[in-house]
């Protein structure tokens, strides 16, 4: 397992980060705020692509208890490239479990049986309005090639539950989406 990963971490990381001007995803918009009791306060909100950026975060496990990992650059880390779980962002007028059930088959392949909701948070409420749902998605089978967005670049990995902990201690699943979703997991799946 750790072969596999070292090389695609390996294909993955950045060589050079060479900065640009014209970035229209994030936008900060500022607002006076008026409290019940009557104080009032600035405060500054993030938007990504112009909207608050609610997203999923899918716990994907197949019948054979394997859980389906994403390997992706994510260029400002230390490593540079990330292991997590498959997420995304949610569609306009499209229902967080439709985004779940697409973004796993998007970024991996594969299709859920069923697929539980087992909560939702603010990823970073004191300046976003983001709002997190986060999903187990049982009993996966690919049947699909992944279909990912332009720059998107996902690889993916099958792991044992015992080799998810391993990849978590090790310091290899280092965003707080996929741990905090992992942990919560534990409780609905009992071989964990």
């Amino acid at each position: 397992m750790n072969e596999e990963i070292e090389k695609i971490f390996n294909e993955y990381k950045t060589i050079n980060r060479t900065k640009i001007e014209g970035n229209n995803f994030l936008k900060i918009e500022s607002y006076l705020c008026e409290l019940n009791n009557g104080k009032k306060i600035k405060r500054e909100k993030i938007l990504k692509a112009g909207k608050d950026g609610n997203a999923v975060v899918i716990f994907p496990i197949t019948k054979e208890k394997k859980v389906i990992l994403a390997i992706e650059p994510r260029v400002f880390t230390q490593k540079t490239v990330d292991i997590g779980l498959p997420s995304g962002y949610i569609e306009e007028d499209e229902r967080p479990s439709d985004a779940a059930l697409r973004e796993l088959k998007e970024e991996t392949g594969y299709v859920a049986k069923d697929l539980e909701c087992i909560g939702s948070y603010y990823q970073d409420q004191g300046c976003m309005a983001a709002l997190n749902h986060y999903y187990i998605a049982y009993n996966c089978e690919k049947k699909y090639d992944q279909n990912l967005d332009e720059g998107e670049l996902i690889k993916y990995i099958e792991v044992s539950l015992d080799e998810l902990q391993y990849l978590i201690r090790n310091n290899y699943i280092m965003n707080l989406n996929s741990i905090f979703t992992i942990e919560r997991a534990k409780k609905y799946i009992k071989e964990m």
